[in-house]
């Protein structure tokens, strides 16, 4: 994992999705609580960062690595 933590325009930008559905997405992997949302200001503009936890980068890991598995089985 690169990065630890991420703005909403950042992601928006990166993964090339709408506001509802990056917004969507979001609020899953925080209820499953694989990340967490902070909002504050910058000036007048709300700014929401999304952090990794512990927990979502294990599961992350632990995605990659089945991902390799079914990578190197069709690789055989």
């Amino acid at each position: 994992m690169v990065n630890d933590s991420a703005d909403f325009n950042t992601l928006k930008e990166l993964l090339g999705v709408t506001d509802g559905n990056l917004a969507s997405h979001t609020r899953a992997l925080e209820a499953e609580e694989y990340i967490t949302i902070e909002k504050s200001f910058i000036g007048r503009k709300t700014n929401t960062t999304y952090k990794v936890t512990e927990k979502g980068r294990e599961a992350f890991q632990e995605h990659l690595n089945a991902l390799e598995k079914i990578i190197g089985k069709l690789a055989d």
